[in-house]
């Protein structure tokens, strides 16, 4: 066998048309360099190019022209508008070979549909061509190289780009979940407040009251928080007999008056003053609820009757004061309805996990009542199922 290679050997791909050559009836319109309006009858037509049929000896290599070819069908004629460029001349066929330069999506769309009909033997009709215009009938271009468009900064921009859409995704579904959650398994309650047990300082005889403490204030057990000013005649009330209590010295009596001192029982805070400065009041008016500051504090609080399942006694809950950051723990130890009404709405007691102090009596609170699952919620089932 001769290994020698035959280089005279001229692969089929290299020789062969690339596109079918057929022979369409149409017409070329065109205008030549010399303002000339030319009409030729097609000889044949391809995808790359086609051939006229032109008596006109004046047809030279490499001329380039703006024109329209023509079909008939049905009874329309179709018009494609291209630019080509002659390619050979054949004086003795009268034959002129062109090549098309710039032929839009569109117009080789229809061509090769025309090209295909005829090939196959079909009728081509106007409503095929307007669906073929219409579509699009061709693919994006592959990109080049080993399947990696982008460079590093591409690929940094679209991985931060997702990384960013994930976040935000994740951030939404935390949101929803979390919702979600507090709907079905979270109780706030309506309002709440650290209560101690108060002291009531009342009224000994009638007459007006001056404070001697601020509000708010600390008081220490036996000092002065108030005087009262009363007239003679109500401090010698009862002592007087009858013939005493003549007018004459009813007016002086009347007209005298006597100041007295109230004193704080305990170590307390004075909670509220309940008759202003200079105001007078009755024998038993209170006029100072004082909180003792060696006094249990504990937390008040206020649900709906719709929430009576959750709050009853022996529930744990949290709770966060006025001002603090941190949320304390503690126990739902009593519940009743607010002054017996049954229309009223649950008032219960917390005790506080932590001793509280009694500086903050009166402070608002947040208290919430969590039923959802928990690693405490866990454990107490396992247990619970161990014994």
């Amino acid at each position: 066998m001769n290994s020698v290679a035959n280089l005279n050997v001229v692969h089929e791909s290299e020789a062969q048309r690339q596109h079918a050559r057929v022979k369409l009836p149409g017409r070329l319109r065109y205008s030549n360099a010399q303002r000339e309006r030319i009409d030729a009858r097609l000889q044949d037509v391809s995808a790359g190019g086609f051939s006229f049929t032109s008596e006109n000896a004046t047809h030279k290599v490499g001329d380039f022209h703006r024109g329209q070819l023509q079909f008939q069908l049905d009874s329309l004629v179709l018009g494609l508008d291209i630019e080509f460029q002659v390619t050979s001349v054949q004086p003795e066929h009268n034959r002129v070979g062109c090549q098309f330069h710039g032929l839009g999506a569109r117009e080789t769309a229809a061509l090769r549909h025309l090209i295909s009909a005829h090939l196959a033997g079909e009728l081509v009709n106007v409503g095929e061509v307007l669906h073929i215009l219409q579509r699009d009938n061709f693919t994006k271009a592959r990109k080049n190289g080993s399947g990696s468009g982008m460079g590093v900064f591409g690929r940094l921009r679209a991985v931060t780009f997702s990384g960013a859409i994930f976040l935000i995704g994740l951030a939404a579904f935390g949101y929803i979940g979390k919702s979600i959650y507090g709907l079905y398994f979270v109780t706030h309650a309506q309002s709440a407040q650290i209560s101690l047990p108060a002291l009531q300082v009342t009224m000994p005889r009638e007459g007006s009251v001056q404070s001697l403490a601020q509000p708010d204030g600390m008081i220490e057990k036996g000092a002065p928080i108030a005087t009262f000013t009363t007239s003679m005649l109500e401090m010698l009330k009862g002592h007087l007999g009858d013939d005493q209590l003549e007018p004459s010295q009813i007016e002086a009596l009347f007209a005298r008056e006597m100041q007295g001192t109230l004193t704080s029982p305990c170590n307390c805070k004075i909670a509220r003053q309940l008759v202003a400065d200079g105001q007078f009041a009755s024998k038993g008016d209170v006029i100072f609820e004082l909180v003792p500051q060696d006094g249990v504090a504990t937390v008040s609080a206020s649900f709906p009757y719709r929430h009576l399942e959750q709050a009853r006694p022996g529930t744990p809950v949290t709770f966060k004061v006025a001002g603090e950051e941190q949320s304390r723990r503690g126990e739902i130890v009593s519940s009743s309805l607010h002054d017996g009404g049954l229309s009223s709405d649950i008032r219960v007691v917390i005790k506080p996990q932590d001793t509280l102090p009694a500086s903050l009596a009166g402070q608002p609170v947040d208290v919430v009542i969590d039923r959802g699952p928990s690693l405490s919620w866990l454990v107490d089932r396992a247990v619970a199922a161990g014994r």
